[in-house]
């Protein structure tokens, strides 16, 4: 063990050497943040305050903006820091179970660090493995699927032995695409630079006009249309010595859903591709991917096929020998926020702040990243964009219906045989997806995550798209034997845990929504907590300051309205129940006082 005096001199040589990679710049203080922290493993205060002159902000700042994101660690964490992901569909495939199994045998308690525990085990929101889970997040740089009691009892003795995670056998570490249904997207990449160069032998005047023609609508589950915000951004005035910003939405933190993740992997070329002609029809120097955390194991992958295009001209200076056509990209790796996949909360977070969503207007395409003209696209998004200055806007809108064109890739997971990644033209049937992915008895889909729609059987007529169903891309089944409380109740706490805490009706509203659905679960339920549970959806539904808040109750009232026999068992009492627990209530004050015995209430003195 190191001496305090060596480890901060090692600290201090490391923030010295992050700082000066990054030439200090404010903007990138969450990239210097996880950097310096990826080395010394969590961030004391005297490592903050070094990174706060360095930088140019004073310490509150900067700590302000690291206790926001929660890979970030203001305490000290074990050598091997162990997360769950923690989705409904890893509950049902046994989590919580394993993760105990897991605490006993490193004797160690659940959520919390012991002095000089080898481990931390905890739980954390969906990584996007919902495919092969359940999955752990190691250091949250390693990744592990299709964790079962043997890989814990394994796993369990690498950790007392203190082998290195690299050492670990390399199948746990092994994340499959798991790609059943193909379509354009996914049949195979296009050739590199191909798409450039019919962009640049059509002019950007006409590619963005074959954009329009396309009706390619954001695949992040907004779906704006493409074109009219990428004709926005190219009418917005440039300052002097500026430049307009394309940015890539890969901050994929919507539960169920991993399209993005196997997108990253297959065809990294066609999502910068599509970047990149984005770039040349806005003028545009400067890119930037935003990756979230729990993908940090992609950069090294990532940074190879960014290192591809730069030696083969398709990124730099004089792209294909173009004039003038000078673009480059950068990658920036989230700290575990969900709110970031708003894109003005994932410009909050480029810029090196805390991740809180701006107040609209001016939007992105006006004002943006450090003030200048932005889109903000999904990854699908781009790797269409790809596909349709290639072929032409025409071809792109001869699939799917009117108002949805294209294809759409879907992320099934769930009660059902074969998990993975569908591609199919919009205007599909819920119930296809369903016979493809062989789910069988099934009660619920839940599409597009907790924020998006909960559907039943008699719903599975239904056609994806957004003129019926629309979806960011998560689907995922539930069959008769799932209780869709507890469901509902899970995403509940879920948004409370990711509410990034600006506006009081989020805040507070999905906190207490998470406490009525825990009272309910507890057996003190009755008809006035129901009534108390619509008056909140209500409340936040119009008056949250963003759209986490206002889609934080979706799942509820889906719930409530088509599964109302899960409620009704536990809505048995017509009047008010009391379920006050004064011990959960002092569990906050006696964590702060270093107390952590259960009923401390109760304790009699003298």
């Amino acid at each position: 063990m190191q001496s305090s005096v060596s480890q901060s001199q090692n600290g201090a040589a490391v923030v010295d050497a992050v700082l000066h990679r990054h030439g200090g710049h404010r903007h990138a203080l969450v990239q210097i943040l996880r950097e310096v922290q990826e080395q010394t493993h969590w961030l004391p205060r005297a490592v903050l305050t070094q990174i706060a002159s360095g930088v140019g902000l004073t310490p509150a700042i900067v700590e302000g903006v690291a206790s926001f994101y929660r890979f970030f660690h203001l305490e000290p964490v074990a050598a091997y820091h162990l997360l769950w992901s923690d989705n409904i569909t890893d509950r049902m495939l046994g989590n919580r179970t394993l993760a105990r199994d897991l605490c006993q045998r490193l004797n160690i308690r659940p959520g919390a660090y012991q002095t000089g525990a080898l481990a931390s085990v905890g739980f954390t929101s969906c990584t996007g493995l919902g495919d092969q889970g359940p999955a752990l997040l190691v250091n949250q740089h390693h990744v592990i699927t299709r964790m079962d009691a043997q890989r814990v009892a394994e796993l369990a003795e690498l950790v007392r032995a203190q082998v290195p995670v690299s050492d670990w056998p390399a199948d746990w570490l092994r994340v499959d695409d798991q790609v059943h249904r193909s379509d354009v997207l996914l049949a195979g990449p296009p050739p590199q630079g191909d798409a450039l160069r019919a962009a640049l032998a059509r002019g950007s005047e006409a590619t963005l006009a074959e954009v329009m023609q396309s009706g390619l609508r954001g695949r992040g589950g907004a779906g704006f249309t493409t074109g009219r915000k990428w004709t926005l951004c190219r009418q917005a005035p440039v300052t002097e010595g500026g430049t307009r910003v394309v940015v890539c939405n890969a901050d994929e933190g919507e539960p169920g859903t991993f399209k993005d993740r196997v997108l990253l992997t297959r065809q990294a070329n066609a999502v910068f591709e599509g970047m990149t002609v984005a770039a040349r029809l806005l003028g545009a120097r400067q890119g930037l991917v935003y990756l979230r955390g729990e993908y940090r194991y992609l950069l090294d992958h990532l940074e190879s096929v960014l290192a591809n295009r730069r030696a083969s001209n398709l990124l730099g200076k004089r792209i294909l020998g173009t004039d003038g056509f000078d673009f480059d990209i950068t990658i920036h790796v989230g700290a575990g926020a969900y709110v970031c996949g708003e894109e003005s909360a994932l410009i909050e977070s480029l810029e090196g702040k805390r991740g809180t969503p701006r107040i609209r207007p001016p939007f992105p395409v006006e004002s943006g990243y450090l003030g200048q003209p932005t889109i903000v696209n999904n990854v699908e998004t781009f790797c269409a964009a790809t596909h349709i200055a290639l072929r032409g806007g025409a071809w792109w809108a001869a699939m799917g219906t009117p108002q949805s064109s294209g294809t759409k890739l879907h992320s099934v997971s769930g009660d059902c045989e074969r998990p993975g990644i569908y591609e199919y033209p919009f205007g599909v049937t819920i119930e296809q997806i369903l016979h493809d992915c062989g789910a069988h008895d099934t009660q619920a889909v839940q599409v597009g995550g907790p924020s998006g729609v909960c559907l039943a059987a008699h719903e599975f007529g239904r056609r994806v798209g957004f003129e019926d169903v629309p979806t960011a891309g998560a689907f995922m089944v539930f069959n008769q034997s799932r209780d869709m409380f507890e469901v509902a109740r899970s995403f509940s706490h879920f948004f409370a845990h990711e509410s990034c805490g600006f506006c009081t009706p989020c805040r507070v509203g999905t906190e207490l929504v998470a406490r009525r659905m825990d009272k309910l679960a507890a057996g003190f339920g009755s008809l006035f907590d129901e009534t108390e549970l619509r008056e909140l959806d209500a409340l936040m539904h119009g008056t949250t300051h963003c759209g986490l808040g206002a889609s934080a109750t979706n799942a509820l009232r889906d719930t409530l309205v088509r599964f109302r026999p899960a409620y009704e068992k536990r809505l048995q009492e017509p009047g008010f129940v009391a379920a006050f627990d004064l011990d959960a209530e002092l569990a906050s004050a006696r964590r702060v006082t270093g107390r952590d015995d259960a009923q401390a209430h109760l304790e009699r003195r003298g």
